[in-house]
């Protein structure tokens, strides 16, 4: 087995922060009743109302592709279509989860950023009616995207409002939430409740949990029958008060928030780090924890032999860096070293 340096590969390989691993030490004692019937469920839940508002309906599910597929599941019927952009998680990288449990057709968007706009959606309304056709029923949006970019809170308030102006309601893939509202500089409530968002998938693991997401119904009515479906797909923990600990420390003195700011900080040193190579071209802005670039397949080849990182669109030669809490700016430093030695021996 190939030894690696800190991982620029995904936020996902990072360990626990210790302040969870504090909170899950702490909810290690005796028993308590099982399936979230427990005084830190319920206090975690507390939390997250003290965040997004009062009038929301929290679930906790064990990973992000259960949060996403459960949480359309309850607001998709199976003859309507989720629209979402073509680097949607949902779409990529989910195994066509939301199709086979759903039972719906995912309807992808090409976009260059990762972004959902108006005009991207109106065209695919005009078979509406169309007793052939798959019925679009909602819009999935990632925050942050994919490809590493953030809606503004204009750009997320004229999405949903034009979405629910047709009828379509709007869940967000909010795996690296966190990171967005971060680079926004606003809290959470601003970019989900206030905004208007049906829907939301929080992330946890992304940012420090050992594991663990969060659904979290804003419009309420959606979330009627989510206890039947979070059991049917899987998702309902026997011993929740293990995730719900996590979350309720990570919504603590602002956890979060130190956690995605880090994170965010080391990305946009290390776009500075590399962005005088000449052999180096970053392809997106950086505005969360994720750097694309294209470099030359070789060199990418010789720093791969040292460092853990996914490539994004091999046929444009585009690679992603991901960094996390837990990236300090040396680990930075000698990764972006390691890349100008790559280059220059291609060079």
């Amino acid at each position: 087995m190939i030894e690696y340096k800190k991982s620029f590969a995904s936020d996902n390989n990072t360990m626990v922060h210790p302040k969870i691993m504090e909170a899950l030490q702490s909810a290690n004692v005796g028993h308590v009743v099982a399936y979230g019937d427990d005084s830190y469920t319920e206090s975690a839940i507390k939390r997250f109302k003290e965040i997004f508002g009062e009038d929301i309906e929290v679930f906790f599910v064990f990973n992000g592709t259960g949060a996403n597929v459960t949480g359309l599941a309850a607001m998709t019927m199976p003859h309507q279509g989720i629209i979402c952009a073509e680097s949607a998680h949902i779409q990529v990288d989910e195994c066509g989860a939301a199709e086979r449990f759903i039972g719906c057709r995912l309807i992808p968007v090409e976009t260059a950023d990762g972004k959902l706009r108006p005009e991207d959606i109106e065209p695919l309304l005009a078979v509406r009616g169309g007793q052939h056709h798959t019925q679009p029923g909602v819009v999935s949006i990632t925050q942050s995207t994919e490809m590493g970019t953030v809606y503004s809170i204009d750009e997320l308030k004229t999405l949903v409002d034009y979405a629910h102006s047709r009828n379509l309601t709007v869940h967000v893939d909010g795996a690296r939430i966190a990171n967005a509202a971060a680079y926004l500089n606003v809290d959470l409530k601003s970019i989900t409740a206030d905004a208007g968002i049906d829907v939301l998938s929080f992330g946890g693991t992304k940012n420090g949990l050992m594991f663990g997401e969060a659904v979290v119904f804003f419009n309420r009515t959606l979330s009627e029958n989510y206890k039947y479906i979070r059991k049917q797909g899987m998702q309902l923990a026997s011993k929740m008060r293990y995730i719900a600990v996590q979350f309720e420390a990570l919504l603590t003195d602002d956890l979060w928030l130190r956690n995605a700011q880090k994170a965010n900080a080391m990305a946009r040193l290390l776009a500075k780090e590399v962005e005088g190579i000449p052999e180096i071209a970053i392809t997106q802005p950086v505005q969360s924890n994720g750097v694309f670039v294209s470099m030359p397949k070789d060199a990418a080849e010789r720093l791969l032999e040292n460092y853990f990182f996914y490539p994004w669109n091999e046929e444009k030669g585009e690679y992603r860096w991901m960094t996390s809490f837990d990236t300090d700016e040396e680990d930075v430093r000698q990764f972006a070293e390691t890349v100008r030695k790559a280059c220059l021996r291609q060079a």
